[in-house]
């Protein structure tokens, strides 16, 4: 597992579920017309997050990105949003809208509900295990090698960047101090950085053509095995029903209105 805490259900839970909870959670989020079932989504994956103890650290992504977020949308939509009709608080140069405001906070949990899913996700997750079951379902092996390789990208950077670091302050480059001072020093990491991934590209890529990942007209086998319990199945066709249900909910919310 990738950084995973606990072995519990969530973590043992068939990737491509967890994979299923995101567009639906997401777009379920998105269409709803208020932020209430958003918000009733965002505890569901924080109740997930616990169980697979992850809690404290999507906790603390969710307040770093939604802090500065969240003050954007205070002040593009519940200042200035075409929206306001209802005023609470007049501040003088400009005032707050209520319909503004609501619709900010319906923005946040949206966005909110997306990081949160794809987080526990990408943290909960063993790649060869997603490889092998997506290869079950007949997906193909190019896409496979897509999604894995778009998942890594983040974490073999930071890596990357960790190595480079480390090894330019071995010969004395100072990357410390000021902010000035740390701006210099992430210049001369940029350079090796990129030469490192593109490299690692291609050696991944070779290493994946002598594994026969272009022959055609051949069944794809694969040593982990990806098992698709009943439970797995039964999540994943109320997840495609709960967003099923929900668009339906909002046709008919509009179509009274």
């Amino acid at each position: 597992m990738n950084n995973v805490l606990h072995d519990n259900w969530v973590t043992r839970c068939n990737p491509l579920t967890k994979l299923t909870m995101i567009p639906c959670f997401g777009l379920a989020a998105t269409i709803f017309p208020n932020f209430w079932l958003g918000l009733g989504l965002l505890v569901i994956v924080l109740v997930l997050a616990a169980i697979a103890g992850l809690f404290f650290k999507i906790f603390r992504l969710m307040l770093t990105f939604g802090i500065p977020i969240s003050l954007m949308l205070f002040v593009i939509q519940g200042l200035y949003s075409p929206k306001n009709k209802t005023y609470i608080v007049d501040l003088g140069f400009a005032k707050l809208g209520t319909e503004g405001l609501f619709y900010g906070i319906k923005l946040l949990v949206t966005l909110l509900v997306f990081l949160g899913t794809f987080y526990l996700f990408s943290k909960t997750i063993y790649s060869r295990r997603l490889s092998a079951t997506l290869v079950s379902h007949g997906v193909n092996p190019r896409l496979i090698y897509l999604l894995l390789a778009s998942l890594k990208i983040v974490p073999e950077m930071q890596h990357q960047i960790k190595i480079v670091k480390q090894a330019q302050e071995t010969r004395g480059l100072r990357t410390t101090g000021s902010l000035f001072s740390r701006f210099k020093a992430f210049v001369p990491l940029i350079g090796p950085v990129i030469l490192s991934s593109l490299i690692n590209a291609q050696e991944r890529g070779m290493a994946l053509e002598l594994k026969g990942l272009g022959i055609v007209d051949v069944k794809v086998t694969s040593l982990v095995e990806s098992q698709d319990t009943p439970q797995d199945r039964l999540i994943r066709k109320g997840l495609w029903l709960f967003l099923g249900v929900t668009i339906i909910v909002v046709i008919l919310l509009r179509m009274n209105s």
